[in-house]
């Protein structure tokens, strides 16, 4: 640990610049938005450092005070401003087939069928219906479409 303690004093007041530098690559490499705010720190500690001769004890505590505000100003940012995507139903298919209509594959017997959506086949529920039937997916629940016959209007 002296070995350690020493090498660090060596370097004076570059350690925190380097250390915010493996920081930042560290933030390159994984994925996530992890590794930058303690490389705000980093970098806070060591602009600290050009202007009070502080003791490694010191600039290690207000490290991690700083890494702890910068982790929650950054959750209390994410927080408020949610990412927008130009495609939000990305990750929820059956969503994005809502008021979406299809003709029905396999008719629908006992409330269950089957319909043709591009190049796989999805569950549905709804009223009995014959193939070939036009309907309007209008929900999704359980992973299977809930529809209407076309001309039948929404049962919700």
């Amino acid at each position: 640990m002296d070995d350690l303690i020493a090498a660090l004093d060596g370097l004076g007041n570059w350690t925190w610049w380097i250390v915010a530098g493996v920081l930042l690559v560290l933030e390159l490499v994984v994925p996530g938005v992890y590794f930058l705010w303690l490389a705000l720190a980093a970098l806070a500690v060591a602009l600290s450092t050009l202007i009070v001769d502080w003791s490694w004890q010191w600039e290690l505590v207000s490290f991690a005070v700083l890494s702890v505000i910068a982790i929650v100003l950054a959750r209390m940012l994410v927080m408020n401003r949610p990412i927008e995507s130009d495609r939000p139903m990305l990750n929820r298919r059956g969503e994005a087939l809502v008021g979406r209509t299809f003709v029905l594959d396999e008719a629908i017997e006992n409330g269950r069928g089957r319909v043709r959506v591009a190049d796989s086949t999805w569950r549905v529920a709804g009223a009995d219906c014959p193939a070939g039937t036009r309907v309007t997916v209008v929900a999704v629940v359980d992973g299977a479409l809930e529809v209407v016959a076309e001309g039948e209007g929404s049962a919700r």
